[in-house]
C-alpha cells in the first residue's frame, strides 16, 4: 500500500492572524481554501522565534538546546538525524525548495557551511550540486529575503536560464547595483520573483512523484514575507495603509517588564548588556523614532507580501488537483516564527517572547483523515512535525525525537497531545538566555541568571499588557508555574539507549 505523500508549505516570519478567513482585512484566498479543507490549530507555537534553530526543530524533531543549533549564526550539524533520512530508508522521495538556512552566512575550516560565501554565488558549483542535504535527496536552495545581497545558488541558476541575465540589478550588494535605501516597490518583474521559482521547481517534483507512482516528502520553503517590506507592484499598492488596524503600544505596558523591553522604548538606549560581542542581538533597538505612517506603509507591504506569496501556494494547491494527488497527500501550511509590526511598541523579531513572535498560522489538510472546516485549540509545536508525518507514514519514532506525535489530535482521537509549549531563545549566556513555558491559560517566562521575568495570564489578558512576575497576589501562581515549567524540561530529555540490564 502506498504511503501518505506529505507536502509541507512554509513561509517566513508570518504574523499568525494573516490569514483572510480569520481576519477581513487581508487577502488571502488559497489559505482561506486550506481553512476550508482542513483544520486550522490556533494554538500553534515555534519552539525559537528565529529562523535557524527552528527550521533545524522541524527536521529532527528535537528543540534547539538539543539539536545545538541554537541561534541564528550557528549550524545544524550534518550528523544529525532527520526525518528525511528516515523517509529515504522507506522509500520515500525527499525534497526542498526554496529557504533551508540550517547553515551560515560565514565559513570556517572548523565549521563549513555550504550556505556560506564565496559558495553561495559559485553557480557552477550549484549546477552540478547533487550530494544529499539534511534527508533531503533533491534541492533547490536560495537564502536571500527580497533584494539582499545574498541571492545566488538555484535561484540565481533559474533566473539565468529563464532569460534573466541582469539578475544582479534587482538585488542590493555585494554583487547587485539596486539602492540599498530603496524599499516597498520592487521593480524586478514578478515572473522572475522567487514565488514563481518555488511554484514552478515544486510543481516540477510533484509532477516526477505522479508519473513514478512514489511517495513524497516535499517541503516548499518561500522566503516572504520576512522584511525587507519590498514587493514587486500591484501587491505593494494593494493595501491602502490608512485602511488597516495599525497594532500600538499601550502607554506604561513596559513598566513591569525586563530591562531590554524597556529600552527598546527609549530614545539612545543602552543595549550594550544584551550584544554578543561583533554580532549585536536581533531587535535589541530603539524602535521609538518610527512613526505611525512608516508603520503603516510596512503594514500594507507586509500584508501584500503575503498575498502575492498566496497566489503561488495557489499554483502548489492547483497542481496536486490536476495530478490527482490531493487525496493521499497531507498538506501542512505553517511558517517558522512569527512578526512584529508594532504591537507592544516592537517591530521585527528578537527576544521577546510575546504571541505575536511565538504563535503561528498552522492549517492541516488530508481529505477524508482530517476534519474539513474545523478550529482546533489543540496546541501544537513545530518540533511535533517530524514524528507526526513519521506516526502517519506508520513508521516507528525515533527516541531521540522529543516533538509529540500529534496524529491522534490531527484526526480527531484526541482532543489533545501536548498540555503545554516550550519556546527557548539565546544568543550567549552573558547576553539574552531565556525560555518560556505556555500552558492552556497562562505563560511564564524566566532568564538565565536574571531575577526578572514574564507572567501574563492569556485568559484574562491576551493582550499581554499586564506581566504578573512581581505581583504579590501572583506568588503561588508563580511557583505552580516553574514547577510546571521544571517538568517539561525534565519530559524533554532524550533516552536514545534503552536500558537492558539490571547491572
Amino acid at each position: 500500500m502506498k504511503k501518505p505523500n506529505i507536502l509541507l508549505i512554509t513561509s517566513d516570519q508570518q504574523h499568525w492572524n494573516t490569514i483572510g478567513a480569520f481576519n477581513n482585512e487581508i487577502s488571502t484566498p488559497n489559505l482561506d481554501r486550506l481553512v476550508k479543507e482542513g483544520t486550522t490549530f490556533n494554538r500553534a507555537y515555534c519552539p525559537n522565534p528565529t529562523c535557524t534553530p527552528t527550521r533545524a526543530s522541524i527536521i529532527t524533531g528535537k528543540y534547539p538546546s538539543q539539536h545545538g543549533a541554537w541561534s541564528i549564526g550557528t549550524k545544524l550539524s550534518e550528523d544529525q538525524l532527520t526525518i528525511g533520512d528516515i523517509l529515504k530508508e522507506e522509500d520515500y522521495r525527499t525534497a526542498l525548495v526554496g529557504k533551508a538556512h540550517f547553515q551560515p552566512l560565514t565559513s570556517t575550516e572548523e565549521y563549513p557551511s555550504l550556505e556560506a560565501y564565496p559558495l553561495l554565488q559559485d553557480l557552477a558549483f550549484w549546477k552540478r550540486f547533487d550530494e544529499d542535504f539534511y534527508g533531503f535527496e533533491d534541492v533547490d536552495l536560495a537564502r536571500n529575503h527580497t533584494n539582499e545581497a545574498h541571492v545566488g545558488q538555484h535561484y540565481a541558476i533559474w533566473l539565468e536560464e529563464n532569460g534573466c541575465h541582469n539578475w544582479r540589478d534587482y538585488f542590493r550588494t555585494p554583487t547587485g547595483t539596486m539602492d540599498p535605501s530603496e524599499k516597498y516597490k520592487w521593480d524586478i518583474p514578478e515572473k522572475y520573483h522567487y514565488n514563481n521559482w518555488i511554484a514552478e521547481k515544486t510543481n516540477e517534483k510533484l509532477e516526477k512523484y505522479q508519473e513514478e507512482e512514489e511517495s513524497f516528502f516535499l517541503w516548499a520553503s518561500f522566503f516572504d514575507p520576512h522584511p525587507p517590506y519590498i514587493v514587486p507592484e500591484p501587491w505593494d499598492t494593494m493595501y491602502d495603509p490608512e485602511k488597516l488596524t495599525l497594532p500600538k503600544i499601550v502607554p506604561g505596558e513596559h513598566d513591569k517588564n525586563a530591562p531590554h523591553f524597556q529600552l527598546t522604548q527609549a530614545e539612545n538606549p543602552d543595549f550594550t548588556p544584551y550584544q554578543e560581542t561583533n554580532i549585536g542581538n536581533i531587535g535589541f533597538r530603539s524602535y521609538v523614532n518610527i512613526k505611525e505612517s512608516e508603520a503603516r506603509k510596512n503594514m500594507a507591504v507586509y500584508y501584500g507580501m503575503i498575498t502575492m506569496m498566496d497566489k503561488y501556494i495557489g499554483r502548489i494547491l492547483d497542481k496536486l488537483d490536476e495530478l490527482g494527488l490531493a487525496e493521499d497527500t497531507i498538506i501542512v501550511f505553517t511558517t517558522d516564527h512569527g512578526h512584529f509590526f508594532g504591537q507592544h511598541g516592537l517591530h521585527d523579531k528578537g527576544g521577546f517572547h510575546y504571541e505575536d513572535v511565538m504563535k503561528l498560522p498552522f492549517i492541516v489538510r488530508y481529505p477524508g483523515n482530517i476534519q474539513a472546516g474545523h478550529v482546533s485549540t489543540a496546541m501544537q509545536s513545530l518540533v511535533d512535525l517530524a514524528p507526526t508525518f513519521l506516526s502517519f507514514a506508520g513508521i516507528p519514532i525515533p527516541a531521540t525525537m522529543t516533538g509529540c506525535d500529534q496524529k491522534p489530535a490531527w484526526i480527531g482521537e484526541e482532543e489533545q497531545v501536548r498540555d503545554h509549549i516550550i519556546c527557548e531563545y539565546r544568543t550567549q549566556p552573558t547576553a539574552v538566555h531565556q525560555k518560556t513555558f505556555v500552558d492552556e491559560r497562562y505563560k511564564i517566562t524566566i532568564y538565565y541568571n536574571r531575577p526578572y521575568g514574564e507572567i501574563f495570564d492569556l485568559l484574562e489578558d491576551p493582550g499581554e499588557i499586564n506581566n504578573l512576575w512581581d505581583d504579590p497576589a501572583s506568588l503561588q501562581l508563580k511557583a505552580d508555574l516553574l514547577l510546571k515549567y521544571a517538568w517539561a524540561e525534565l519530559g524533554k530529555e532524550a533516552l536514545p539507549m534503552p536500558r537492558i540490564s539490571g547491572a
